[in-house]
This record gives C-alpha cells, sequence and structure tokens, in this order.
C-alpha cells in the first residue's frame, strides 16, 4: 500500500475515543470528584489518595497537590493499588483508590474480593470509563463491572448520573463504613440534576425525577440525563414518561422501585450504560418478581452481551441504542408492539 493512501486513511483521534459525555452547549463542572475529595479531606486527615499512574485522568491529581503527603502512586499495579489500600484501612485510614473500571474490577478483582470485601475494609474503589464512555475497545470498556461487584458481599456500587451527583456522593460513601465501588465521571462532567428541584442524591436511596402515566424509565448513570431528555422528546409526541434515578446499585432502594411499579398501567425500562447481563436490570428485574409486581411492560435498555466495536463515542452510543436518539426509538417501538 502506498504512503499516499496511507495518508488518506481516516484515523480516529484521542478526543474521539475518549470524548466528553457532554452535548455541545451543555453545562458542565470540571472535575468534580477531585474537587469534592479535597474539600471533604481537609476536615478528614485520614483521607489518603492512591492511584495505578492514572491521577490526571481520574481526577486525583487535585488530591494528590492539595495533599502531597496523603496521595500514593502505585505505578501500574492494580493489584498492588487494591492490596495496598486494604492495608491502610487496616491502619484506620479511608482510601480512595482510582484507575480505569476494566483494571479496578477485571484487573483486580481477586484482591478486592480477598483483602478488601471478605474483611469489610474501608476502602472506596472509584473508577473511571464505566460501560461505553471510551471508544477504546473491550479492552478499555468496562462494560460487565457492575455485574462483577454486584457479586461481591458487602459491596455498595454507587452509579452516579452527573457532576452534582459526584459531588454530593463522595462524602456520602466516605462516611459509609465499609467497601464501596463507585463509578466515575472524570474531566468536563455534565450538570443535569441541579434543574430537578429538591434533588439530593441520598446513598441507598432512588429518586423519581419526573412523572409520567405511559413510561416508567428506571435508570443510573450517565442514562438517567439520557432518560430525561428522551422524556422531554416523547413529550412532544403525546408520551408522557416518568423517570426514576437510582443512582445507588446495591444495596438497591427495592421499596421505592416497587411503589412507582406497583398499581400503574405502564411501560417500565430500565436503561443503564452496562450489559444486559447482571446490572441494574436484572436487579430490578427480581426485586419487581420477588415482591410480585407484574408491571404492563418490561424491557432492559443496556448494552447488548456482547464485545463492542472502538470508535468514536456518539456513534457506537447511537450503533448500541443508549443515545438519545435512538433510546427514543426503542422507547417507541416497544410502546407500538
Amino acid at each position: 500500500m502506498s504512503s499516499t493512501a496511507l495518508e488518506k486513511k481516516p484515523r480516529l483521534t484521542t478526543s474521539a475515543m475518549i470524548a466528553s459525555i457532554a452535548s455541545e452547549g451543555q453545562r458542565v463542572h470540571a472535575a468534580p470528584f477531585g474537587k469534592a475529595l479535597v474539600e471533604y479531606a481537609a476536615a478528614h486527615p485520614e483521607v489518603v489518595g492512591l492511584t495505578a499512574d492514572l491521577a490526571k485522568y481520574t481526577d486525583l491529581h487535585l488530591f494528590a497537590k492539595a495533599y502531597p503527603e496523603r496521595f500514593f502512586q502505585m505505578g501500574m499495579a492494580e493489584q498492588l493499588l487494591m492490596g495496598a489500600a486494604g492495608g491502610m484501612a487496616k491502619e484506620g485510614f479511608i482510601p480512595f483508590a482510582t484507575t480505569y473500571a476494566v483494571f479496578g474490577t477485571r484487573r483486580a478483582y481477586d484482591f478486592v474480593h480477598q483483602i478488601i470485601a471478605e474483611e469489610n475494609l474501608n476502602v472506596k474503589i472509584c473508577c473511571a470509563l464505566p460501560g461505553l464512555t471510551t471508544g477504546y475497545g473491550p479492552s478499555h470498556q468496562a462494560t460487565e463491572d457492575l455485574a462483577m461487584m454486584r457479586g461481591i458481599p458487602g459491596m455498595t456500587i454507587v452509579d452516579p448520573c452527573d457532576a452534582l451527583d459526584i459531588e454530593q456522593a463522595v462524602p456520602q460513601i466516605a462516611a459509609h463504613n465499609g467497601p464501596v465501588y463507585m463509578r466515575l465521571l472524570r474531566g468536563q462532567v455534565p450538570m443535569v440534576l441541579d434543574e430537578i428541584e429538591g434533588y439530593q442524591f441520598e446513598l441507598g436511596k432512588a429518586k423519581l425525577l419526573r412523572d409520567g402515566t405511559d413510561v416508567l424509565i428506571i435508570s443510573s448513570g450517565i442514562l438517567t440525563m439520557r432518560a430525561l431528555e428522551v422524556a422531554q422528546d416523547l413529550a412532544k409526541d403525546n408520551v408522557s414518561v416518568a423517570v426514576m434515578h437510582s443512582p445507588t446499585i446495591k444495596p438497591l432502594d427495592e421499596a421505592t422501585l416497587v411503589e412507582a411499579v406497583r398499581y400503574k398501567h405502564r411501560l417500565v425500562v430500565v436503561a443503564e450504560n452496562h450489559s444486559v447481563i447482571g446490572g441494574l436490570g436484572e436487579a430490578v428485574a427480581s426485586a419487581l418478581l420477588r415482591h410480585r409486581v407484574q408491571p404492563a411492560g418490561f424491557q432492559l435498555a443496556g448494552l447488548p452481551d456482547a464485545f463492542l466495536d472502538a470508535g468514536a463515542l456518539p456513534t457506537l452510543h447511537d450503533r448500541y441504542g443508549i443515545s438519545r436518539e435512538t433510546l427514543s426509538v426503542r422507547i417507541k417501538n416497544w410502546l407500538d408492539h
């Protein structure tokens, strides 16, 4: 192949592969996790920060700058990261361990399970690039992280929607006694929940963000942002959509979810940035079945049980049905059938 042909071949840039999840013109807050942790740690000297060579890419560099004596760079060694965090927790510290979600779960799973969770140690594992928030392909796409962490006894799991969720979640997961896995949005993070009157993140609680009579979308993470957009779009077609945000995946707020479904004749759609296997959708389905609650219809709007492609994020979100437009179409099709 000639050099000219190579030059003409389209190439994906790093910015296209790890793009901001914010839409053009959307309000954002920069580094909400790093800023919230710095603020909380000011009055809590027991908080320490650890990372596996990814301080800049998990916004932990802000903590490192503010408290260099409490920051530990473990290098590209995620198993060591989790082992060290567990050891520090045994000495009375509250470690916040950050890396990418694929490395904090798939690569370090046994260390999280045996060192941290089995002894119920007070470690907060905060992991960037959850689900389909990178275009680098299966090596970096943590589409099964919730399923893996849900299987660990005693592990609390949080999937925040936006910058506000993260800012309010940080002090609450720090105050929670026991291991926590939080999906982390970093960089320029959208701000949407501040438009919901009275919204406050509460660990272990689901919140009804808007009501509707035709469809109830139960969602977590960035899919709550999409669900709110979809509700606005479908309202133009006279489809009334309720949105319930469940930022805590485990323990699931079953009482609130069941109450939102019971005696209401509407389609229930669980939307999540995760495989349809083992995530929020199956957790909700199990809860409804055990409580003998049957909705008018039930669908999972998650990622397929497959290894996903590499590419630009907007294209991938369209391809796998979690963009604003494709999610709207999926819900309309489910209503029609």
